[in-house]
């Protein structure tokens, strides 16, 4: 791996595929042709050979050219070749947000393998049966002076037998949902379905090989489908937040001005870091909300942080990506923001209580069809009833996403909640999320998460776990009086702790919910 070693710390040689070649993989990623992950080698080629010392990856001090990133990724590819492995079998690469395990990951795919990515916060237990139910062969890491490390997998066929096997030329890269409701479900993305996004995500927002995107969400997250490959596929500059300064305001927002980032994408725990202490950041051209709603007054204080930026909330899930979208003015903003219209190509379908597709305004469940969509699980059996044929009778599969959304007069859709947010309390059925929502509208509150306790008498009891803004003296007994005047009596919270330290996230940034109700349960917040 001598060559590729040279490469990545600072060598002067470049990989040198032939100009026409070069010329083919670039006129098809920048004009329009769909460019998918296994396709991704020959496209940074070409990067590397038209703008050989453009920065690709920025961690820390570390700064990783074109050159650098494809001739360590050729190397890795080929000390996969020297293994000997069969490429029927996926590889299992713990997803480490760093440039060596980016090179290894696209010489997987240029070598024709599948890649299971999980978190690698995941325990070892429950990787191994994430890397055994997906047929793995081996488990690959590779450390940051660019050497390999491998394990094998050990076989189960027990484990494995509700699975499919993958076909890595229909789909490349495998993903893992966040298990927050039990084991992680494995989400094939299919190589022509990430084409179709970046080809989307490019246009709507603009994005050149001039651009510099921040990466905030985890490797193993959907989010890096755009912060990282989209960005990578243009021959862009992407800058990768490492997990440990993932909380550090002061840092992410001298990551923006140090490296005058103009894409920004995130939860809103992302937007509060670098919005906290009155930052402003005149380089961001392009602001993304996703993940959890995100209250006004913190909305109305990005328009600050972000004077010369465009707004857009984004919702979509692992399952399908990107499926709704809505512009945003901070100024103009509602106590509420809408998730928006569906994205070019999508369908989107409502289902009231008895299973009936809703025709014009309406509430019920949210079912999607997206070009961007996985097939479905790899455990066959989670399919069912999840993955479905269209109920209107047309040709596609829906994903029954199990939002509760409404959808106006104008075409506008609007989360309400989760359908299994859903739970009665005192015999009324109550919307989790809703509490939340108004909660969060408080100006003194910065976030805010309700869990439903269960409760001999009431079925389910409501537990807020709030952060008050700094500098605010926000109390219990002012935020639930807040909540009285908004909200019904069943569906104002029982329990209500209000304090200065962030909510527990999980590894996605959403706030870990599982986390605050066992905590409440044990009588402490979490």
């Amino acid at each position: 791996m001598a060559a590729g070693l040279r490469e990545f710390f600072g060598a002067t040689h470049a990989p040198s595929p032939p100009w026409g070649h070069d010329r083919f993989c670039m006129d098809k990623c920048m004009n329009g042709g769909t460019v998918p992950l296994s396709g991704l080698f020959d496209v940074l080629a070409a990067h590397a050979r038209r703008r050989p010392d453009q920065v690709a990856l920025i961690r820390g001090e570390q700064q990783v050219t074109y050159r650098q990133l494809i001739g360590l990724a050729e190397d890795l590819s080929e000390a996969l070749d020297g293994l000997g492995l069969d490429r029927r079998q996926p590889l299992c690469v713990p997803a480490y947000k760093t440039p060596t395990t980016i090179a290894l990951l696209i010489g997987a795919f240029r070598d024709g393998y599948a890649v299971l990515a999980p978190s690698p916060e995941l325990g070892s237990s429950a990787r191994a049966v994430l890397a055994a139910q997906a047929r793995c062969s081996q488990v690959l890491t590779v450390d940051d002076q660019g050497l390999l490390h491998t394990a094998p997998v050990v076989p189960d066929e027990q484990a494995a037998r509700d699975f499919d096997t993958v076909d890595p030329a229909v789909a490349p890269l495998l993903l893992t949902t966040s298990g927050s409701t039990g084991t992680p479900k494995i989400v094939p993305i299919p190589g022509d379905a990430f084409g179709r996004f970046a080809d989307w995500a490019t246009g709507r927002f603009h994005l050149s090989e001039h651009d510099t995107l921040l990466s905030y969400a985890p490797l193993n997250f959907d989010l890096s489908l755009l912060d990282v490959w989209t960005a990578l596929r243009l021959g862009a500059r992407t800058v990768l937040v490492e997990q440990e300064s993932s909380a550090d305001a002061r840092h992410l927002q001298d990551l923006i001005t140090r490296h005058q980032v103009g894409f920004v994408q995130g939860v809103p725990m992302l937007h509060r870091l670098l919005a906290q202490d009155g930052a402003v950041h005149p380089s961001v051209r392009t602001v993304i909300t996703t993940g959890d709603a995100l209250p006004q007054a913190l909305l109305r204080q990005l328009g600050t942080t972000f004077p010369g930026a465009g707004f857009h909330n984004v919702f979509g899930c692992t399952e399908t990506n990107d499926s709704f979208i809505c512009d945003v003015d901070p100024a103009g903003a509602g106590e509420r923001i809408p998730i928006g219209r569906p994205l070019p190509g999508v369908r989107a379908l409502l289902l009231d209580g008895a299973g009936q597709v809703l025709d014009g305004p309406g509430t019920g469940e949210l079912l999607v069809t997206t070009p961007f969509q996985s097939f479905g699980y790899l455990q066959r059996s989670r399919n069912e009833g999840v993955f479905v044929p269209a109920p209107d009778g047309g040709d596609e599969v829906f994903y029954r996403t199990g939002d509760l959304v409404t959808r106006d007069a104008d075409g506008l859709h609007w989360l309400q909640g989760r359908t299994d947010f859903q739970v009665k309390v005192r015999g009324v059925r109550t919307n989790v999320q809703e509490v939340e929502n108004v909660l969060a509208a408080h100006p003194e509150v910065a976030e805010a998460a309700v869990v439903a306790i269960p409760d001999r008498e009431a079925g389910y009891r409501l537990h807020a776990q709030v952060t008050r803004r700094p500098g605010t003296s926000l109390t219990s007994l002012r935020l639930r009086s807040h909540s009285a005047e908004r909200l019904p009596r069943h569906a104002i919270p029982s329990s209500v702790h209000v304090g200065d330290a962030p909510l527990p996230r999980t590894s996605t940034g959403k706030p870990d919910r599982n986390l605050i109700k066992a905590a409440r349960q044990k009588g402490n917040p979490a």
